[in-house]
């Protein structure tokens, strides 16, 4: 019985051996037939799904993160192509508000303010301007800060799944700018590059100076709005020159522009001015909140070990070692690197108050 059994079953193996090795040629021949774009795709959303188990540490954020994943890839990729444009919206509309005060309102200040008003509105306007095109093309130009791609001495936290190097602490990769920065705080559109350890202060200046630029002209423009907008309002209307028309439509255009740029950039401001004052970046306002849910639980506090106390940070984020440096790296252009490498982040001065205030 054994024997039958044993040559029933010869065939029947054979059979099913046959079988499979037409399945796999079949499966062979129409891979070869999928274009290669196609074929990395669909690898591309075979492995997202496997990434769903691929540990035990799998959590719902994992799970959120890996269905999300063609989401993000395609911001990233839309970011990318359409950086160059908003470096270009970012100066055609500082130029057009720039031109308006200049060939608008200038003249309208010399002929109609007294001489102290006028000191004051030429001599802040332009610094205020100096400030603004200095730290946007520094913040633009000055590189985030890398870690480095070959073996080195210096810790690390973990390893970058993407860029497969060593990642130091309070570092992040962007998949916009395809590497690891350090001391990511995000990618910024506006400026086509990273905001990180080496541009940071750039960014955030920008921002300030950029805000209060908008407000001094939102500000020191009501009256010309209000008169501009009365004047187009008006059904019958004087007759008015098409330069007339030109220059209440263009204090009208910079009025609500400055005043809308100044609320939004402004809560933005505000925002980072609250994550310098308490150590953190963008990235790390986040993780720093789960870990601190974390721990709240078991009946522990998280102490955020990047901070220093709130003026401390203050200094550290602007480079200020003694009082003079408020006036010359911080009221004034100053392209001096900020505190460290941004691979290690053990500042011991830095923990005690480095001047009396």
């Amino acid at each position: 019985m054994k024997s039958k059994g044993g040559l029933n079953m010869h065939p029947c193996s054979s059979v099913l051996h046959l079988l499979l090795r037409c399945m796999r040629g079949c499966c062979r021949h129409t891979r070869s037939r999928v274009p290669r774009r196609l074929r990395r795709h669909v690898s591309y959303i075979r492995l997202i799904f496997k990434s769903l188990y691929f540990n035990s540490l799998t959590n719902s954020d994992v799970v959120t993160d890996s269905i999300l994943e063609p989401v993000f890839w395609m911001v990233e990729v839309v970011t990318r192509w359409f950086g160059m444009v908003f470096v270009f919206l970012v100066v055609a509309l500082t130029s057009s508000v720039v031109f308006i005060a200049y060939f608008c309102l200038l003249p309208l200040v010399l002929h109609t303010y007294s001489p102290g008003w006028m000191i004051w509105h030429i001599c802040y306007g332009h610094w205020n301007l100096v400030m603004i095109v200095f730290h946007y093309y520094k913040a633009t130009k000055t590189p985030p800060g890398y870690p480095p791609k070959m073996k080195t001495d210096v810790p690390f936290v973990s390893v970058c799944k993407k860029c497969i190097i060593p990642k130091p602490a309070r570092s992040h990769h962007c998949g916009i700018c395809k590497t690891c920065i350090l001391k990511m705080d995000h990618h910024c559109p506006w400026l086509n590059n990273c905001v990180g350890h080496f541009n940071h202060r750039y960014f955030f200046s920008f921002c300030l100076f950029l805000t209060l630029g908008c407000m001094y002209c939102s500000v020191s423009g009501r009256h010309l709005f209000i008169d501009a907008y009365n004047t187009i309002d008006e059904v019958s209307q004087p007759p008015y020159t098409y330069k007339d028309r030109m220059f209440h439509k263009s204090v009208i255009y910079m009025w609500v522009l400055t005043s809308t740029v100044s609320v939004a950039l402004g809560a933005l401001t505000l925002w980072h001015a609250l994550l310098i004052t308490r150590g953190e970046t963008s990235i790390e306002r986040h993780i720093n909140g789960k870990e601190a849910k974390r721990l709240a639980k078991r009946g522990r506090v998280y102490r955020n070990p990047f901070s220093y106390g709130k003026l401390n940070n203050w200094k550290v984020f602007f480079g200020v070692e003694k009082r003079s440096h408020w006036l010359t790296r911080v009221l004034l252009p100053s392209g001096h690197a900020p505190y460290g490498d941004g691979l290690t982040w053990d500042i011991y001065p830095l923990k005690k108050d480095m001047m009396p205030v």
